[in-house]
């Protein structure tokens, strides 16, 4: 940026909109930190650029935008997803499975704090994840396993939770497939960050694709000596207790 100003000192550009037209013509030589698309500063900058008064301004909201873009989340990112309403984090223990429905590996809403067994690698096949538009995968780090719905073909019918009997949420079941949406507006635009606050669900193929979204609430079950909160997948009203804080750990 001091290149810049200098540039527009020494060339004497002194209006601001002939600024910001040069300002733009660098912006897509401009490397991202991994190179995955070249044009995310000129595409933010575009979006921002009336609001741009004076040089000052300028400089403000480029700063921003760099910001935004270390926030940024990747395919094969670390994230942890925080559950807004109880503060704690999506979880889950290898090896550690239900004793009722699938018994498969449980997923429940554990530590306040995030550790190794709330990280998830979110994988997805586009450069960057767009609302409303790119479907995910949350693969658990420790155990390998992805985060899903497990489909009884012998009962017919979705696996039941220990509790609520919403649908089971588990690790290594045979729908896994995640779309996620803004929590306050339901057609919002852009690209995924962290800090975001989203709502995740999976259109379940053997209900007509209804959409089931993942629901956390203070409701325990046991397993041994073991207490866990319930984690489910649902297809009622949305509320608070669907909401998750989806939280950049590390970039690949």
């Amino acid at each position: 940026m001091l290149d810049f100003r200098k540039l527009c000192y020494n060339s004497e550009i002194n209006d601001i909109e002939e600024q910001k037209n040069y300002f733009c013509n660098t912006l897509p030589k401009l490397p991202n930190t991994d190179d995955t698309d070249c044009y995310y500063y000129l595409l933010e900058f575009i979006k921002r650029r009336e609001k741009i008064k004076s040089m000052n301004d300028l400089v403000k909201e480029f700063a921003e935008i760099i910001t935004d873009e270390l926030n940024l989340i990747r395919n094969n990112s670390i994230i942890a997803l925080k559950h807004v309403a109880t503060g704690k984090y999506l979880s889950s223990i290898d090896n550690l499975c239900y004793t009722t429905g699938s018994k498969r590996q449980l997923a429940f809403a554990g530590s306040p704090k995030p550790d190794l067994n709330a990280l998830w690698k979110i994988e997805f096949s586009e450069k960057l994840p767009m609302y409303n538009k790119t479907s995910i995968q949350l693969r658990h780090i420790k155990s390998g396993s992805v985060l899903g719905f497990y489909y009884d073909y012998g009962c017919d019918d979705y696996c039941k939770s220990p509790i609520t009997e919403h649908t089971e949420v588990s690790c290594g079941g045979n729908e896994d497939i995640w779309k996620f949406k803004c929590s306050k507006l339901e057609n919002h635009q852009g690209y995924l960050k962290s800090n975001d606050i989203i709502n995740l669900s999976i259109l379940k193929s053997y209900y007509d694709y209804q959409n089931s979204f993942l629901r956390s609430h203070d409701v325990q079950f046991t397993i041994g000596n073991n207490t866990f909160q319930e984690v489910v997948g649902h297809s009622e009203r949305l509320g608070g207790n669907d909401e998750w804080r989806i939280e950049l750990i590390s970039r690949d």
